[in-house]
């Protein structure tokens, strides 16, 4: 499991952003913070959400809420304000994709 400290794929150092690399690497993380963005959602409707199974689901969750990312409460699942600063910093990430994405010719949708 990604941990800071802890070598992590693609590096051998577990230093902070090669452990977030790794993390967001992992298959349906990313889209697991993405469907949390809007506010806490229980565990079935965050894997219809997500369109993940089960069993992948739990292991993300255990990885995001290990990593301070996400939070289990009254509601379900919900980010906890390092998961909202980390979704902040991906936003201009995601405002140069939408940019690339339009310059080779995709369609232009904000939420892709």
């Amino acid at each position: 499991m990604p941990a800071i400290g802890v070598p992590a794929r693609g590096s051998d150092t577990g230093r902070p952003i090669m452990v977030v690399f790794d993390l967001l690497g992992r298959r349906s993380a990313l889209r697991v913070l993405w469907e949390l963005r809007a506010g806490p959602r229980t565990f079935r409707a965050l894997q219809a959400a997500a369109q993940t199974n089960p069993s992948l689901l739990n292991v993300r969750l255990h990885e995001l809420r290990s990593n301070g990312l996400v939070e289990q409460g009254e509601g379900g699942y919900a980010l906890t304000d390092a998961g909202r600063a980390l979704l902040a910093a991906l936003r201009p990430l995601a405002s140069w994709a939408q940019a690339w994405g339009v310059a080779a010719g995709a369609a232009s949708d904000p939420e892709a």
